[in-house]
C-alpha cells in the first residue's frame, strides 16, 4: 500500500502508532469474545419458545414449563425459569427476584462492551493527536531551514500526520460497527425479557382465575338431599 509495506507505514506513523496498535488488538479480542458469547448464549426462537410454553402454563404444568425453560441458554429462558421457580411467593417478591435475574443476565452479556465503545471514540482522537504532532514536526523543519525547505524535508512529518488519522479511523469504524450491532442485540434481548414476563403474568393470572372459578362452581353445586339419596338407592 502506497509503495510501502505495513511495517514501513507503521514506522512512519511515529510513536502514536503503538497505542493505536494496542487498541486494535484489544478491540479485536473483545469483539471476537463477545460475538462468540452472543452466538452461543442468545440463540432462541422467541415465537416458538412462547408457543411451546403457553399451553404448559395455562394447563398448570409448571414443572414441565420450567424444564423447558432450563433447557435453553438464552437470558429470556433463564428469567422464565426463575419466574416459574418463584410461583409460591408474593407477586412483589417474585418481581424483585425476576428483576434481579434479568439484570444479572443482561450485565453478563454487556460485560466489556464498554471497551469497544471507548476504543471506537478514542482511536480517532489519538489519530488526530498524531496528525497534530506530525504537522508540528513539519513546521519545525520549516523553521530550522528558515523557510528554505524541500518537499523531502517535510515528508516525515506529513506521513506521520496522515497515517495516524488513517489508522485511527480504520480502528474506530469497525469497532463502533461491532459495538452498535451487539448493543442493538442486547436491547432486543431486554425487550424479549419484558415481553416474556408480561406473558407469564397474563398466563398465570388467567390460569389462577380459571382455577378459582372452577372451585367456586364446585362449592356452589347443591348437596344431594336425603330423598335423592333414598331414591337413588331404591332404584
Amino acid at each position: 500500500m502506497w509503495g510501502s509495506s505495513p511495517v514501513e507505514l507503521f514506522d512512519r506513523g511515529g510513536g502514536v502508532m503503538w497505542p493505536l496498535l494496542l487498541m486494535s488488538v484489544v478491540a479485536l479480542a473483545v469483539a471476537a469474545e463477545r460475538a462468540l458469547v452472543f452466538l452461543l448464549y442468545t440463540r432462541l426462537r422467541f415465537g416458538s419458545f412462547v408457543a411451546k410454553l403457553e399451553p404448559l402454563i395455562r394447563s398448570g404444568r409448571l414443572q414441565e414449563a420450567r424444564q423447558l425453560a432450563e433447557s435453553e441458554t438464552h437470558p429470556t429462558a433463564a428469567v422464565t425459569a426463575t419466574y416459574l421457580a418463584q410461583t409460591s411467593v408474593s407477586p412483589e417478591l417474585r418481581g424483585e427476584i425476576v428483576g434481579r435475574e434479568a439484570s444479572l443476565s443482561i450485565a453478563g452479556l454487556a460485560r466489556r462492551l464498554h471497551l469497544l465503545s471507548a476504543i471506537g471514540h478514542l482511536a480517532p482522537m489519538l489519530g488526530l493527536l498524531g496528525t497534530v504532532t506530525g504537522l508540528v514536526t513539519a513546521f519545525w523543519q520549516i523553521e530550522l531551514k528558515a523557510g528554505q525547505v524541500q518537499a523531502s524535508d517535510l515528508a516525515s512529518g506529513i506521513w506521520e500526520a496522515l497515517l495516524t488519522t488513517v489508522f485511527g479511523l480504520c480502528i474506530a469504524i469497525p469497532t463502533l460497527a461491532v459495538y452498535h450491532l451487539l448493543d442493538q442485540r442486547l436491547g432486543a434481548i431486554e425487550v424479549q425479557i419484558r415481553w416474556m414476563v408480561a406473558y407469564l403474568d397474563e398466563w398465570r393470572g388467567q390460569a389462577t382465575t380459571l382455577a378459582a372459578g372452577e372451585r367456586s362452581a364446585a362449592s356452589k353445586k347443591p348437596e344431594p338431599s336425603d330423598d335423592d339419596v333414598e331414591m337413588a338407592v331404591t332404584s
